[in-house]
């Protein structure tokens, strides 16, 4: 039997690299012993430090050997990922089913599994048609490479497109969407393969309940410091004030303002699992206390909308 994933996953954007050794042993165990399953990785990951081009994945595969957990934790891992500065070259059309096999059979290799649970694109290439991608993907879940299948950084529209050919034609289809989003609202990315996750984004989410895999959900430390780490890239008027009425609910609640924040994720009208970061034992304890916090429907309202 498959086991039950857990609220919240973790990433591990820095294992092998920034995080290693007794110190990565620290927060597996303390992620694993609160009841914590989820890993989430990407091909693509510490490619811009020395030496850090798939480490990663290959930290979390030892990990997960070491510990003989595999039949115990899901792993998820995302593919697909454009040329990145001059240390990530790729094919022009970096979703062809030829770059798709190659990342899927290079993350398999470095994770050291047969099967890899949940699989996300990094990102979307509208150069290429929902058919090919979609009839690429079902192909490696039909050899057992992949379980299940997910988008990120793609707009709902595409998603939409992707699953109803998926319907007609018999195929696999999107189960999940990772997407950039936190109780405090990021500026406009300058990359324009990252769509904002607006309002008609989760409207959409909440008519169709797919799963919302949530990465930055504490805008980057911005309610952990009082909005003293996040940089600029999280303040603005709404951000700011959201920030405020976590504090203040926080304040009442007997909680912290960034299981506040994380709260409001888990109250959404829509499954939303918050990948979380931290390097640190103690801001992921803080951060697994927010599952027991509950809001009620003003407060998430007080939230949604906050007195500016």
């Amino acid at each position: 039997m498959d086991p039950t994933p857990s609220a919240f996953p973790l990433g591990t954007i820095n294992w092998g690299t920034k995080l290693c050794d007794a110190e990565l042993d620290r927060l597996y165990d303390a992620f694993r012993a609160a009841g914590g399953n989820v890993f989430d990785s990407a091909h693509v990951y510490a490619c811009w430090l020395p030496d850090g081009a798939g480490a990663s994945e290959r930290a979390l595969g030892e990990m997960v050997r070491r510990r003989n957990d595999r039949d115990n934790v899901i792993i998820a891992t995302k593919g697909g990922h454009p040329t990145f500065r001059d240390v990530y070259p790729r094919p022009e059309r970096y979703l062809s089913p030829e770059v798709i096999e190659r990342d899927i059979t290079e993350s398999l290799d470095r994770l050291g599994v047969e099967t890899i649970d949940l699989y996300f694109l990094h990102r979307d290439d509208p150069r290429v048609p929902v058919s090919e991608i979609i009839d690429t993907l079902d192909a490696h879940v039909a050899r057992g490479q992949v379980r299940q299948i997910g988008a990120s950084n793609w707009t709902t529209s595409r998603i939409d497109e992707a699953n109803a050919y998926a319907a007609s034609h018999g195929r696999a289809r999107l189960v999940a969407s990772q997407v950039k989003f936190s109780l405090a609202v990021p500026q406009p990315s300058k990359d324009p393969l990252v769509p904002p996750f607006d309002q008609a984004e989760i409207d959409w989410h909440a008519a169709s309940k797919m799963p919302v895999y949530a990465y930055s959900p504490t805008a980057n430390g911005f309610f952990a410091t009082n909005g003293e780490r996040g940089g600029r890239g999280w303040h603005g008027p709404l951000s700011d004030a959201r920030l405020r009425e976590a504090n203040r609910l926080a304040d009442e609640l007997g909680a912290t303002p960034n299981q506040v924040a994380l709260a409001w994720m888990l109250h959404k009208p829509f499954p939303v699992i918050p990948i979380l970061g931290t390097t640190s034992v103690e801001h992921l304890e803080d951060a697994l206390g927010a599952s027991k916090l509950r809001l009620t429907p003003e407060q998430m309202r007080s939230l949604d909308r906050p007195s500016t």
